[in-house]
């Protein structure tokens, strides 16, 4: 796996540097968009609607609009933002798992120790584990700062993005039930018969017994093609494709120092 960040995790005064590296992948097959005529590739161009060119991403900003007023900001006017080019998970808090609620998880990473000395790593996995408690985070990645929870999974402490509370819509249908209340009674004995079904399918949740079965079938389908020789000359079809642009030691710490500055610094802040 190739890394997509690295830094450190701050958790009081001790650091732990670690390198992340995605915990998922998406197993969708992707396709390309074709001229069913004659399955000549279809291209979108970056086109200004002011003068016409066609324009290169060097050469694409980004910009606002609000009250037909339009901001245009460069990378120089977004690298300039404090948190920018933070390289730091800082632990903020720990609290009970329970009080996370599903809907605002994202992402998630698994978080490796990086350097010849993994004791900080080795701490704060212990920690986590014999705490019964996860992690909350903040962090930037790709330009965002990001709200995280850190926990640990089969002996790795994983990182996992979260949705910042005013991400997370209202409940905002309840005209749509209006009356159902009234109109609609749950019975003793449909509850019953409800229980007992749900019962019929209670086991422990094993995800490698499930498939993807549309992906599945996708892929039969294709590999019949090929077979078939329903194919075409990708290069001659397409064309060349374009090419997609795509700290060795730790600092020795004493972690008991580290640890008990922190616990000094918390207590005067309490």
């Amino acid at each position: 796996m190739r890394a997509t960040w690295s830094g450190s995790v701050t958790f009081g005064l001790v650091n732990v540097p670690v390198k992340a590296y995605g915990a998922t992948e998406d197993h969708d097959l992707s396709f390309h968009q074709v001229h069913d005529k004659d399955g000549g590739r279809i291209r979108y161009e970056r086109r200004c609607e002011v003068c016409g060119e066609k324009v290169e991403y060097k050469h694409i900003a980004k910009a606002f609009e609000e009250d037909g007023d339009t901001v245009v900001l460069t990378d120089d006017d977004f690298d300039s933002l404090p948190e920018a080019d933070n390289d730091e998970i800082e632990v903020v808090q720990f609290v009970p798992a329970d009080q996370i609620d599903p809907l605002m998880l994202e992402k998630s990473y698994y978080l490796a120790p990086e350097g010849k000395t993994p004791k900080s790593y080795l701490l704060l996995r212990q920690t986590l584990q014999d705490s019964d408690l996860i992690a909350v985070v903040r962090f930037a990645l790709r330009q965002k700062t990001r709200l995280g929870v850190l926990r640990v999974v089969n002996k790795v402490i994983v990182l996992q993005g979260l949705m910042w509370a005013d991400e997370v819509r209202e409940l905002d249908f309840a005209g749509e039930f209006k009356g159902t209340k009234s109109r609609a009674k749950i019975g003793e004995k449909e509850l019953k018969l409800s229980k007992q079904l749900v019962e019929s399918y209670a086991s422990d949740f094993t995800p490698e017994e499930f498939e993807d079965d549309y992906q599945a079938e996708l892929r039969k389908l294709i590999d019949a093609k090929f077979e078939e020789g329903d194919t075409l000359d990708t290069d001659a079809t397409f064309g060349e494709q374009p090419d997609d642009d795509d700290a060795d030691d730790d600092n020795v710490v004493d972690l008991m120092a580290a640890l008990k500055a922190s616990l000094d610094k918390r207590g005067k802040s309490a």
